[in-house]
């Protein structure tokens, strides 16, 4: 980024600090929000971002260095004065395991402070049950631990991502009413507190992939965008001011449900845009569906089938993106999935053509892009629900205060 280009954002960040001492809490998450978004931050920067004197921000810096949270950089020389010493995110302050529970797949992780997958387990299944997820945990922490070279007393927090509500989709699974009724009134956190390391957490799957992309994505610098995942069912989440907006039941931008015209099949995003459509037309051509989800599929075997459901996904989320927009008037929509890169692309490409066919009288066209963590989102975004409620501001909830 131009240093010009960084100033200018610096300057227009919508949140400021406080000189009082009383939210040297508050102050100090909002200089680790301000470098995980720019990646470093000198202290001259960081003051001009937050509106906190310099001697402030130096306290914070020194407080933050001194707890393991940042590391210094290479000092910036050839500028009037004394060089300045950009500090950025200690990738081992903290580490976290994150849990997917799928509709198709157990996903495990352990990841440090910035975001990186230390390491991972996965494990497939026809559908889920709280006994195969403890059954999952059971058999596979003390392995991932191993595998990341550390002990259960490294872990900063357990966090969960799953779908919502997922006693409902039993009919889809040819599953056992029973088996799946058992999720219905189950205390997640109160089952796995003490039966994995620290506290735990629980958020939509969809949410969670979300907050991946917002959190440990590329450094950019949107503040209202939309995040379609495609996985065996279509979710996604929403990004306003610069956070991820959960709304009153942690369930916003459970997009499935959008309304599709003129589409045979169904009138339901979910109907098109989901990997079960796809599912569907791989069983029915005699193929194997779960080699969809192994560790690197190989999706070219399911050809036209994958061009055909990209094509008529394409087009589904091309109305299910206006209707968004004529609602919020998001700057950028985010597309990702439990997919391969090539077919990530691909999709990207066939919704932005179809965006240039639709009618958008009436709203701006957002920026169109892929996201950036494909299968291991949703888990990956459990670990960053740890991240955001600890060490990041959430400005969805200052606003309603």
């Amino acid at each position: 980024m131009k240093t010009e280009d960084k100033e200018d954002l610096l300057l227009s960040t919508p949140i400021r600090g406080s000189n009082q001492t009383a939210v040297r809490g508050f102050n100090e998450r909002l200089v680790l929000h301000l470098i995980r978004q720019y990646g470093a931050l000198t202290k001259a920067e960081a003051t001009r971002a937050t509106g906190l004197s310099p001697n402030a921000v130096s306290v914070i810096f020194k407080a933050l260095e001194a707890d393991g949270l940042l590391l210094r950089q290479a000092p910036i020389r050839g500028r009037v004065g004394q060089p300045s010493v950009p500090m950025c995110l200690n990738p081992d302050a903290r580490h976290y395991v994150g849990l997917k529970v799928g509709r198709r797949s157990f996903d495990m992780v352990i990841a440090d402070f910035t975001g990186a997958v230390v390491a991972r387990r996965l494990r497939q299944h026809s559908y889920p049950t709280p006994d195969g997820m403890l059954d999952f945990i059971k058999t596979n922490l003390t392995p991932l631990l191993r595998a990341a070279g550390k002990k259960r007393g490294d872990m900063s927090g357990f966090s969960v991502a799953m779908p919502s509500e997922l006693w409902h989709w039993r009919d889809v699974f040819d599953a056992p009413r029973e088996e799946m009724g058992a999720w219905q009134d189950l205390d997640i956190k109160g089952m796995l507190n003490g039966f994995v390391p620290g506290p735990v957490t629980c958020e939509n799957d969809g949410t969670a992939a979300c907050r991946c992309e917002l959190v440990f994505g590329p450094q950019n610098h949107r503040q209202d965008f939309i995040y379609f995942f495609a996985g065996t069912f279509i979710g996604g989440g929403i990004v306003l001011n610069g956070s991820v907006f959960t709304g009153r039941r942690g369930n916003s931008g459970g997009l499935g449900p959008l309304r599709i015209p003129d589409e045979p099949g169904g009138h339901r995003l979910i109907d098109h845009a989901s990997l079960a459509v796809l599912e569907r037309q791989i069983t029915k051509a005699g193929g194997d569906p779960n080699a969809l989800y192994v560790e690197n599929p190989d999706w070219d075997q399911f050809e036209p089938l994958v061009g055909d459901w990209i094509a008529r996904a394409g087009r589904s989320l091309g109305h299910a993106i206006v209707s968004t927009l004529a609602i919020i008037d998001f700057e950028a929509v985010i597309i990702d999935g439990a997919f391969p890169d090539a077919v990530r692309a691909r999709l990207v490409g066939e919704v932005r053509r179809q965006m240039d066919q639709l009618d958008l009288q009436g709203v701006y066209r957002p920026e169109i892009g892929p996201g950036h963590f494909g299968s291991v989102a949703r888990a990956l975004g459990a670990a960053a629900h740890c991240i955001s409620t600890d060490y990041m501001i959430d400005q969805n909830t200052l606003q309603r205060k």
